[in-house]
């Protein structure tokens, strides 16, 4: 089997120490070799609904920012819980059948709808300081329900996230519980971001930037915050809160230049 993914190019500031990034052969069907008794590739990859995994996901060199080193990107969806009637949806990118009663998105019978990668490594992510870095982009068809809570490249614990709609219908930066930082989600924008994590100094900071701007810190100072990673636990995806609520429709969200490093942080996209 071709690898999946590669390392990033020699420009690098930092090290790399988990990479996500996917190569020119990188196909679904290879995330999909991914089990509990089979754990290859660079993700984990279970936490989705019942269908197929090419219902949920989808790579391409269409879905990445086009400044990043990444040869594809990867389209991450969300279904809604239930319709009232048979139709067919309209991605944009194909035509998928949607049946009565369709709980593909719903991970174990939740209410919450979830598509969602997890590391698949054996690397220490939860040590000293270290740069999750990653992009995201909405698009005009399939855009995201802002009248929702989104959960957005969160751990575990929740020490650190991104959110999105509900209480507010801005992209939103939380740490410690509160938020720290908001921009207004545009479709067809690039947003870049690396949290900055000092696991021993238990603190976060943000760096972000659009397009193919340089990553630059959001503020002066840190934020404290309960910092800790068994290493397989940061969720690359998408959860969002329906909790039994009709109409939350189908979501594309879209991700690129995701990987760890330690060192210095590589400020370009």
């Amino acid at each position: 089997m071709k690898p999946i993914f590669f390392l990033i190019p020699a420009v690098q500031a930092g090290t790399v120490i988990w990479n996500g990034i996917f190569n020119e052969s990188s196909t679904v069907d290879q995330l999909d070799e991914w089990s509990w008794s089979n754990q290859v590739g660079a993700y984990q990859w279970y936490i989705h609904g019942s269908e197929k995994t090419n219902h949920y996901l989808e790579v391409s060199p269409d879905f990445k920012n086009p400044e990043s080193k990444d040869a594809k990107g990867i389209r991450m969806t969300i279904v809604p819980t239930r319709h009232l009637s048979p139709l067919t949806l309209s991605r944009g990118y194909k035509q998928t059948n949607i049946s009565t009663q369709d709980e593909t998105a719903s991970w174990n019978g939740q209410t919450m709808m979830r598509t969602e990668l997890i590391p698949q490594t054996k690397s220490d992510l939860g040590s000293g300081t270290l740069f999750y870095h990653f992009s995201l982009q909405t698009r005009e068809k399939n855009p995201p329900n802002a009248k929702i809570e989104h959960q957005i490249a969160f751990f575990e614990s929740h020490f650190t996230e991104l959110q999105y709609g509900g209480s507010e219908p801005t992209l939103r930066w939380m740490a410690g519980g509160e938020s720290h930082w908001e921009t207004d989600l545009k479709a067809g924008v690039w947003y870049n971001f690396a949290y900055e994590i000092d696991f021993s100094g238990q603190t976060v900071a943000l760096w972000a930037s659009e397009g193919a701007k340089p990553l630059a810190r959001v503020g002066d100072d840190a934020v404290s915050a309960s910092t800790e990673t068994n290493s397989q636990d940061w969720h690359v995806g998408e959860l969002r809160l329906d909790n039994g609520a009709a109409g939350g429709g189908v979501e594309d969200w879209f991700w690129s230049g995701v990987y760890v490093e330690s060192g210095e942080i590589t400020k370009e996209v």
